[in-house]
């Protein structure tokens, strides 16, 4: 296995890593809803789970 012949400084190590960033995630607005959601995902709104601006399931309310 290789080895170091030299200690990598600080410095020189930070500078190699300064291209990995944290991102924002991209939301989207959906048009049925009006719901801001992330792209290609259900979501809960007003106890309906939508997906692709349609209703897959109703929550049903336990009386």
């Amino acid at each position: 296995m290789a080895h170091p012949k030299r200690k990598t400084s600080k410095q020189r190590r930070d500078k190699r890593r300064t291209h990995y960033k944290a991102e924002a995630k991209n939301y989207v607005v959906c048009a049925t809803t009006g719901e801001s959601h992330l792209p290609h995902r259900a979501y809960w709104h007003e106890g309906k789970l939508y997906y692709k601006g349609k209703v897959v399931i109703e929550k049903e309310v336990l009386a």
